[in-house]
């Protein structure tokens, strides 16, 4: 059975800050890797109602929004997980169906190109792109909320920004940030 929920009015009143205070950034987060924004509103909600679950344990924390960030960062994964499977025999239509669902009118066509290119990268790099460029995170709390070494963060950085960098054509390193927090 999980934990027991702390019911008292001070606990409620810390999650409350904290949801006010970090939801739309864990919305974003969730975007940014799924590019669902349904999908994305839905992660972030199910994150902080697991992070109210565990209230006192994520408070406890040494870092409470890094302890947040990862189950966030778990949700995630498993979606594209899951979601990876069901698409599997059906990737070429998907991919047509997708091409062909009209774009925002407040998107512009860079913002559209980001973020087609970040759901061409492999999770961890995608990961490791949006946690560094797109949030600004360091290299130390990217790792902590993926739960990976920094040197991993750092490797996985490294190569999403130059495949980035390659599939937009060749677009200076630090563009894609510029376009990743345009995108927020």
């Amino acid at each position: 059975m999980g934990e027991m929920l702390d019911r008292r009015p001070e606990a409620e009143r810390e999650f409350l800050a904290f949801f006010q205070r970090y939801h739309t950034d864990f919305s974003r987060f969730a975007y940014l890797m799924t590019g669902e924004p349904n999908v994305a509103d839905d992660l972030a909600a199910d994150a902080l109602t697991e992070v109210w679950r565990h209230w006192d344990r994520v408070k406890a924390a040494d870092s409470p929004i890094a302890y947040a960030r990862g189950v966030l960062a778990n949700l995630v994964r498993n979606w594209i997980r899951r979601i990876g499977q069901e698409r599997r025999g059906f990737a070429l239509v998907a991919m047509e169906w997708r091409d062909r669902e009209p774009a925002r009118q407040d998107e512009v066509p860079a913002t559209l190109d980001v973020r087609k290119a970040l759901h061409r990268l492999p999770y961890s790099r995608r990961a490791c792109v949006v946690l560094r460029h797109g949030f600004g995170l360091s290299e130390r709390e990217a790792a902590a909320v993926l739960n990976v070494s920094v040197g991993t963060v750092k490797s996985q950085t490294s190569r999403g920004t130059a495949q980035l960098a390659r599939l937009l054509g060749e677009t200076p390193l630090n563009e894609p940030a510029r376009r990743i927090h345009a995108a927020r």
